[in-house]
């Protein structure tokens, strides 16, 4: 019990510490209201007044399967790591092929994807 009172005694002290300089620069700071402090940042480029223009469904394609991709390698790091356990209990040839399986099956969406030009700009 007393290394967790360690623990949030840090995390008290941390948060008081926060806390204090938040509120201290919330009430001493200066406050200088103008018109481009409340325009929204958009990486330097003036907003223009029409907020509803549409993209593509290409871009939206593109973003879904970046994220289908990178939850294939999300799933190929700790299949690698304990690969060599496997090894050592004799089922190496196993999840082997199940890896294979699992790749193979995103290869053909792959193929599926690029054959229906979702990878074209």
């Amino acid at each position: 019990m007393q290394e967790y009172g360690k623990i949030l005694l840090l995390f008290t002290f941390g948060g008081l510490f926060v806390a204090s300089f938040l509120l201290l620069s919330n009430f001493l700071g200066v406050k200088r209201f103008t018109r481009e402090k409340h325009l929204p940042y958009e990486c330097g480029i003036d907003s223009s007044p029409n907020l509803l223009n549409r993209f593509s469904v290409k871009f939206y394609l593109v973003a879904i399967l970046f994220i289908l991709f990178d939850v294939e390698v999300v799933f190929l790091y700790p299949w690698a790591i304990l690969y060599k356990d496997f090894v050592l209990r004799g089922d190496g040839l196993f999840m082997l092929l199940e890896m294979l399986v699992f790749l193979s099956t995103l290869v053909v969406g792959l193929v599926y994807i690029y054959g229906k030009r979702a990878l074209d700009w």
